[in-house]
């Protein structure tokens, strides 16, 4: 393994520590703002159920990304530096804005558009990408359904309760639901990265004839994304804790369980589904609970609009960065 191939995995690895700091939010933005825990003992939690996801989920998703959304065998290291420069800058830009993206499609799409630029549509492998793309639209709607029906379940299961021990018993389920939805979190988005350094190191001829995830790459990545996500990205834990609905406890309770339901769904089906997108939706479904008017629908449209922007921006950079690589170097 040569010095150039070892720095591109080092991309690829801080591209996954972005996606733990960028998508933190998505693990303890609930448990934060219904101040179950404080915002150190939260990053703590969530950091260490990512990394031991991969104890829990096969790699399914990991081969598909690695092998479902690229044809293999065109890729080299000018479109896997592409695919992460386009992904990274994505990610580092919603960030800043405070809108929680998906780096699961900002990935996808710097890939898409790095191997357009070399090979053109013959490259892409497109019963993956119309499944990875359907769950982008599937992801919320399910999140927001699940999180809806659990909290109608819990709401009539303790309708006659008295408030004060209905918040003193989600307080402490709240744990629970955060630890299900940072496995689910660190299960989903680690494996895209794995599946990324396993095609580069397919295409080197590294890895034998077989496609298969090193267990090195599994532990690098999950450890990679634990660290970013001790590290929070605080804007964005700020619009989904707080702009998007006021939760109680129970309502944190319900938005994560129902989340975590979604994203284990997705992973056995191999699916790199959006955390981000999952858990906006069953935020949404829960808040809604209340009242219709409880949900600030306008915070959804410019996180809507976020989304769909994210595969054709990163595809552009990844594309443009491509071009400038292969002219550069």
């Amino acid at each position: 393994m040569d010095i150039g191939l070892i720095l591109i995995i080092g991309l690829a690895l801080a591209f996954d520590f972005i996606n733990g700091f960028h998508d933190s939010a998505n693990s303890i933005a609930t448990v934060v703002s219904t101040r179950v825990l404080t915002p150190k003992q939260a990053v703590v939690w969530a950091a260490f159920f990512n990394f031991i996801a991969f104890l829990v989920f096969e790699l399914h998703v990991a081969n598909t990304v690695g092998k479902g959304i690229v044809d293999p065998t065109i890729v080299d290291r000018s479109i896997i530096v592409a695919t992460l420069l386009g992904a990274s800058i994505w990610d580092l830009l919603t960030w800043y804005w405070g809108l929680p993206t998906s780096s699961s499609h900002a990935l996808m799409g710097g890939f898409i558009g790095a191997a357009l630029v070399k090979v053109g549509t013959s490259a892409l492998v497109w019963k993956g990408i119309i499944k990875t793309v359907s769950f982008m639209f599937l992801a919320p709607v399910l999140g927001l359904v699940m999180g809806l029906l659990l909290g109608v379940a819990v709401y009539r299961l303790f309708q006659k309760a008295a408030p004060s021990k209905v918040d003193g018993i989600f307080r402490k389920g709240q744990l629970f639901s955060a630890a299900l939805y940072s496995l689910g979190h660190g299960g989903n988005d680690a494996q895209k990265t794995m599946g990324i350094i396993t095609v580069l190191l397919f295409s080197a001829g590294l890895i034998g004839p077989t496609f298969h995830v090193p267990l090195w790459v599994v532990l690098s990545c999950h450890a990679a994304m634990g660290l970013g996500t001790l590290f929070g990205g605080w804007r964005i834990v700020k619009t989904m804790g707080q702009k998007v609905a006021k939760l109680r406890p129970v309502d944190g309770f319900c938005a994560e369980t129902g989340g975590a339901m979604t994203l284990y769904f997705a992973s056995a089906l191999g699916v790199p589904v959006s955390t981000t997108h999952t858990i906006t939706g069953a935020i949404m479904g829960v808040g809604s609970l209340r009242r219709f008017t409880a949900v600030r629908w306008g915070v959804g449209g410019e996180i809507l609009f976020a989304w769909l922007m994210t595969i054709p921006a990163s595809a552009a950079i990844a594309a443009v960065s491509y071009w400038l690589a292969v002219r550069l170097f």
